[in-house]
């Protein structure tokens, strides 16, 4: 945590579920966020989800190569193991690291994010999901078939398998983050997702300066043209965030109800945001607020004109 976040008031997520268990991180942006936990009902359902799209997926391959009868040929069986283990793996691992949910975490409200604050890297997907093939697939599959994967088994292996696959279900029980062996090893978090508040009285302040005056009675002198805004920005400067960090600075800025100690955060965000996208002006800090909530106003704009064109942008690590 940097010196700055240290004195800064965590900002809780108003929109988040308020299930799970509360939890600070510090946000790529430096602000202290309060996130929450999510359960381990959470997790086994959005696994029983995935898990079902998957065996649908897997019953697809398995009968096309039984309407070709080649599934009895060594070599056929061989490729579809293989074809099996890269499709459960990649399925995790593709919808993880493009928008850090699966259909099933989306499903019922979670997602996967750095345990410290940063991005969530390709790696620490891949080393997470790889995992639950020893937490899970393996113990199942030896449950179910043993002699598929080792010929002449004995029948205690069985019961070993049982014993390993029910201590690491549990693990998430016994530790405060809920973490599963895959998340120690990567170094992520499950937590719930926030919805989207994106309410208007946030932005309503910084787009009333740039709206046009109502027209006069007949006869009366034509109005001045507004001023230009104050703070203006390109869409370049725009697209380097998302849905996720408008919905932060969102909480940020309704968080400055208590201005005492929201300022600090105010002044923390801003630094951060105009580093990021290149800001070359100086902000002064009486209108920190006033820059922060114009980049709110167009950075909201341009997410909404970009779902419209159907190019929706998670966070600012998606493309």
């Amino acid at each position: 945590m940097t010196r700055a976040a240290r004195s800064v008031r965590p900002v809780a997520l108003e929109g988040a579920d308020e299930r799970g268990t509360p939890y600070e991180i510090v946000t790529p942006e430096g602000v202290p966020l309060a996130v929450r936990i999510a359960g381990p009902g959470d997790r086994v359902a959005a696994f029983l989800f995935d898990a079902l799209i998957l065996f649908l997926a897997i019953l697809a391959v398995v009968l096309a190569a039984m309407a070709l009868g080649r599934l009895e040929d060594s070599l056929t069986g061989a490729f579809l193991l293989l074809g099996v283990f890269l499709l459960r793996n990649g399925y995790f691992v593709w919808f993880e690291a493009r928008r850090g949910a699966t259909p099933g975490k989306k499903r019922v409200g979670i997602r996967v994010i750095d345990a410290r604050g940063g991005a969530l890297t390709f790696e620490a997907v891949v080393a997470r999901n790889l995992l639950r093939e020893i937490e899970v697939f393996l113990p199942l599959g030896v449950i179910v078939a043993p002699e598929a994967l080792w010929p002449g088994a004995p029948g205690w292996l069985r019961l070993v398998c049982v014993v390993w696959a029910l201590l690491l279900a549990t693990l998430p029980l016994y530790n405060r983050r809920r973490l599963r062996a895959g998340d120690m090893v990567a170094g992520t978090l499950v937590v719930r997702q926030p919805k989207a508040l994106l309410l208007r009285d946030v932005g309503a302040s910084a787009g009333a300066a740039t709206s046009r005056a109502p027209a006069g009675p007949p006869g009366a002198p034509e109005p001045a043209s507004p001023a230009p805004p104050e703070f203006s920005f390109k869409d370049e400067q725009l697209d380097i965030y998302g849905n996720y960090e408008l919905q932060v600075l969102e909480e940020v800025l309704r968080g400055t109800r208590n201005r005492e100690s929201g300022r600090e955060a105010l002044l923390v965000v801003a630094e951060r945001i105009r580093n990021k996208i290149g800001w070359a002006d100086p902000v002064p800090p009486p209108r920190t607020e006033a820059f922060l909530r114009a980049f709110y106003a167009a950075l909201r704009a341009r997410l909404e004109h970009r779902m419209l064109l159907g190019r929706r942008k998670e966070d600012k690590h998606a493309r």
